[in-house]
């Protein structure tokens, strides 16, 4: 098979040598040793270059194993370097580094406003102290608080006096939690600073990139248009998020019906949108001839058009991706070459990571680029598995075997972000084609002219009907039953066992291999017994957890897949869905009970009595203003004392009262509560522990 013939993809095999180096500078920091990689990088590309120009001197061609393994080498201390010298806080000239009064940034991002805070990142361009102003580098996660009421006056490009007193972004600090830092670290964000509006002064305007200033007043305006003209919210997000890229107006229920169906892509603006302007273009510039320099002007017009098209929906990893594919693709056909596709693919991947190498910790980025290697390498065989004869049956079966080949590359990478399955992902695929044709290009077309009476408004209600019927039809879909498989945690390990389990299948399926069958059942042997033991081990786990919560209170209690989760938080608040919902997902609770504070509640595992709780051999007693300075007549004993909702007491009154053996304290109290608190317990040596800002705890307990 021509497609798997490793003599035509070398860029694809140059491509892997090269992830795994970005991949250990990401896992691996080598923080002041980057002057000891330029060394090794130089030294090996020396060693190359003699190697290139004595090949026939030294006999090298009776060695060929050496050149191989010295490119290899050298394109993998190529992307640790790659890495390390795009890590800013390892800059000296870092503004975290410089001691400042002020900052002086530029609005890097589109701020996006939710409820009264307006986000954004921003390039600190100069730090500015008592009597001078010093450049620097770095950038900057803001949050603004505003008045909920008024309008975000903040844009792209904006120059910004901003006071100094930025802090470090925090670590999870709850068990599952999504971790906030690295994400942001792998966009070289380090610090984030939380100001009020009239804090931050707007020294000058329109200061960044003007074709991007451009793009995102003309993508505002075009949303505004949607928006004027389609009723429903939801069906405006939906549009503005499709045929835009613009998904600040989308609601969460609105993506989990696309993403618990399969369909995220559509919602994602990737390489299908970017096909379909691709396609639109081809037939309005069909008039062209098909010689030379029809072909030329039409290639030249094509690839204006895609860019300007990415550049509008706010260059996301996956539009990138498909324009540069396509690009490279279009130039081929120009001057009538074949490029294999898997070297375009390798190409682009190339010249993005080249460009920012933090781009393979993208999620994004990783789902893009697999699901295409996927339908490239897998489509062809999975289309020939159904031998059918009608024309309308083939183009079924070959958007089938597209979805299928995407969702069997895609499954171990989507179990190990988003830790579900969509069942019937075929059926939703195969359903949402005539509607995100209807959706893209009627949307082009109403975008695109003027205000027409009867034509506009027949376009806008057109839009508006097809997403309402599509989200209508994809939400039902997610509800049916057995529509997903979740709570699906994998591990790293996990997933790339499932990946090397794929490989072997693949070898299995194309060239009869029995060493790759043999291979394959290993990897399955290693997944079974991983997730048995997990599964063992989450049914046979009991234990306490003492969730870190802000302004909240939120105490669990864990008996295998059953347990109570004692909190003031609803499951609906976004704090429960942050901090407490992955935690659950990732135990496997099938049963839980949600109880209040002060409520009561009685289990064959559990005994809960007002304020004080039984789990198995643990005594736990929650303090709150409920029950401040009451004295009892002879002493309770307690293994644990929980206190929230900073009640007016002290640790002498704890121990006039109380015979326990750890004093925890939560996020739900003043600061002044807890340095006394701590203070005392220091004193008379008492186990403390606060959870305001630091770790939850976790306490195992024998029922």
């Amino acid at each position: 098979m021509i497609a798997f013939n490793k003599a035509e993809m070398p860029l694809m095999l140059l491509l892997l040598p090269f992830l795994a180096g970005l991949t250990t500078g990401i896992l691996f920091p080598f923080g002041g040793s980057i002057l000891w990689l330029y060394l090794v990088f130089y030294v090996l590309l020396a060693g190359f270059v003699v190697l290139n120009i004595a090949y026939r001197k030294l006999n090298i061609y009776k060695v060929k194993w050496a050149g191989g393994i010295l490119a290899n080498l050298l394109l993998l201390v190529a992307g640790v370097c790659c890495i390390e010298s795009r890590r800013e806080i390892s800059f000296t000239d870092h503004f975290s580094k410089v001691k400042s009064d002020y900052l002086i940034v530029r609005v890097s991002n589109e701020p996006k406003q939710s409820d009264n805070m307006v986000r954004f990142t921003a390039v600190v361009e100069r730090v500015k102290m008592q009597n001078s102003i010093k450049s620097v580098t770095g950038n900057l996660m803001i949050s603004v608080r505003v008045d909920s009421a008024s309008k975000n006056r903040f844009s792209y490009g904006d120059e910004l006096l901003i006071p100094s007193n930025f802090t470090p972004v925090e670590p999870p600090i709850n068990p599952a939690e999504f971790n906030y830092k690295a994400y942001l670290a792998h966009q070289n964000i380090y610090q984030q600073s939380f100001l009020i509006a009239h804090q931050v002064i707007i020294l000058q305007q329109n200061q960044g990139n003007i074709l991007v200033t451009k793009a995102l007043h003309l993508r505002q305006h075009l949303v505004e248009k949607l928006r004027a003209n389609i009723r429903d919210t939801d069906a405006q997000a939906v549009a503005s998020t499709i045929i835009l890229g613009y998904r600040a107006d989308l609601r969460k229920e609105v993506q989990e019906a696309y993403s618990k169906t399969g369909t995220m892509h559509l919602l994602s603006v990737s390489g299908m949108h970017v096909g379909l302007i691709y396609l639109l273009i081809s037939f309005v510039l069909a008039f062209l001839p098909t010689q030379k320099y029809g072909r030329v002007v039409k290639a030249v017009l094509s690839i204006l058009a895609i860019w300007c098209y990415a550049l509008i929906t706010g260059f996301s990893p996956a539009v990138c991706r498909a324009s540069l594919m396509l690009s490279m693709f279009i130039v081929g056909f120009a001057f009538n070459r074949h490029i294999n596709r898997l070297n375009l693919l390798a190409v682009s991947a190339f010249i993005l990571l080249l460009y920012n190498p933090f781009l393979i910790t993208d999620a994004g980025f990783q789902l893009s680029y697999l699901a295409v290697f996927g339908i490239i390498i897998l489509q062809p065989i999975i289309y020939r598995w159904a031998n059918l004869k009608t024309k309308l049956a083939k183009e079924v079966w070959a958007v089938c075997s597209v979805s299928i080949s995407a969702q069997i590359i895609l499954f171990p990478i989507s179990a190990f972000y988003f830790h579900d399955f969509p069942v019937f992902f075929l059926a939703s695929n195969v359903f949402i084609i005539i509607p995100s044709l209807i959706i893209m290009y009627g949307g082009i077309l109403f975008l695109a002219l003027p205000h027409i009476p009867w034509v506009s408004s027949a376009l806008a209600w057109l839009l508006e009907k097809t997403i309402i019927i599509m989200t209508t039809t994809l939400s039902a879909i997610e509800h049916a039953p057995l529509g997903s498989i979740n709570k699906l945690w994998f591990s790293p390990v996990e997933s790339i066992l499932f990946y090397g389990l794929l490989i072997c299948a693949f070898y299995v399926v194309v060239n009869k291999n029995k060493t790759a069958l043999k291979l394959g059942f290993g990897f399955l042997m290693l997944i079974t017994i991983s997730l048995s033991i997990k599964r063992y081990h989450s049914m046979n786990t009991s234990n306490i957890t003492f969730f870190s919560l802000r302004k909240n209170s939120a105490i669990l209690l864990r008996d295998g897949a059953r347990a109570i989760l004692v909190s003031d938080l609803k499951p609906t608040d976004k704090t429960y869905q942050y901090s407490i919902q992955l935690y659950l997902d990732s135990c496997k609770i099938t049963d839980l009970q949600n109880i209040n504070l002060n409520e009561r509640t009685t289990c064959n595992y559990v005994t809960k009595q007002q304020n004080l709780i039984q789990f198995g051999n643990k005594k736990i007693l929650i303090i709150d203003k409920t029950l401040c300075n009451k004295k009892l007549a002879e002493k309770l004993n307690l293994d644990y004392i929980y206190v929230t909702g900073s009640p007016k007491i002290n640790l002498t009154w704890l121990k006039q009262n109380y015979n326990f053996k750890t004093l925890i304290v939560d996020g739900h109290n003043s600061n002044n509560l807890i340095n006394n608190l701590q203070t005392e317990a220091g004193l008379s040596k008492t186990d403390f522990r606060n959870l305001k800002r630091n770790n939850s705890l976790i306490i195992a307990s024998n029922n």
